[in-house]
């Protein structure tokens, strides 16, 4: 069975210019989360894994959001 859950768009201005995201709320919740960890806002958040990425942003957020979860909570054989 597929679940197609509809994308979130958020825009952000990243090096001087605007631009939309659009990813899935799990994952704009993951990062949410994840930024106020660091004591960042959301919008800071995406503009350092933007400056660190190699391939396109939403992808680069959904393997940081992943890194972080996986990261923090290691894979059990049932959640694997």
């Amino acid at each position: 069975m597929t679940h197609h859950t509809p994308l979130s768009k958020k825009s952000f201005t990243l090096d001087g210019h605007r631009t939309s995201v659009a990813l899935e709320p799990a994952f704009w919740g993951a990062l949410e989360r994840i930024a106020e960890h660091y004591g960042l806002r959301l919008s800071q958040y995406v503009a350092q894994v933007n400056a660190a990425r190699s391939g396109p942003l939403a992808s680069a957020l959904r393997v940081d959001a992943l890194l972080h979860i996986t990261e923090r909570e290691p894979c059990s054989p049932a959640h694997c």
